[in-house]
């Protein structure tokens, strides 16, 4: 099997994650943009090469943590989910993500903003097929099994569901971000309109 690219690996070992976390702290304090990998490197005790041999740069720590919090989506479901709507499976696949990132929202919405700067399009020309990538797995993850032009739907409206309400998380400050979890319980709801196989 061939390995995994190291910027597309969620941070399952011991010291990945641990990089990966103390990154996210320093970048709290110093802000994304001002983030120097020595300084991780000095807060764990570690050379700098041994950040290096994890991370090839900072915008592979971004796709790490994007990737943890894909994870985090895809944990398996509680008892009884697939016996709720569709619209509600999807709410709470969403919210897996969201949540996931929810104590560094500031430290994402950079990290968005610099993947986005016109001359790096190394960094933003592949964000449409991550963005496509995360939407099949959000619907895998919902347990939803529409096809042919319902299929279609899906996919294109929770694309635009899914934007709106990143729009929105990325300067929710209500407790527990009230207003993200408004918007997508209120959004979804075409979900269980739309034709599905039997049984």
């Amino acid at each position: 099997m061939q390995e995994e690219p190291l910027a597309e690996r969620p941070a399952r070992d011991p010291r990945r994650a641990r990089i990966l976390d103390a990154a996210m702290e320093v970048a709290a304090a110093t802000g994304w943009y001002d983030l120097r990998l020595h300084l991780v490197a000095e807060r764990l005790g570690l050379p700098l090469a041994a950040i290096h041999a994890e991370f090839r740069d900072a915008d592979a720590i971004a796709n790490a943590w994007f990737a943890r919090a894909l994870e985090a989506m895809l944990a398996e479901p509680m008892p009884g989910f697939t016996a709720l709507p569709p619209s509600e499976r999807m709410r709470i696949v969403l919210l897996r993500w969201f949540d996931a990132q929810a104590a560094h929202r500031r430290v994402v919405a950079s990290m968005l903003r610099a993947k986005l700067h016109p001359s790096h399009p190394h960094h933003w020309v592949p964000l449409p097929f991550d963005l496509s990538r995360l939407m099949h797995w959000a619907l895998e993850a919902a347990r939803l099994d529409a096809r042919g032009l319902s299929r279609q739907a899906e996919e294109v409206g929770l694309t635009l569901v899914f934007l709106g309400a990143l729009a929105l998380w990325l300067r929710d400050e209500s407790p527990g971000q009230a207003r993200t979890r408004a918007f997508l319980a209120r959004s979804l709801g075409w979900l269980d309109r739309l034709p599905r196989r039997a049984g």
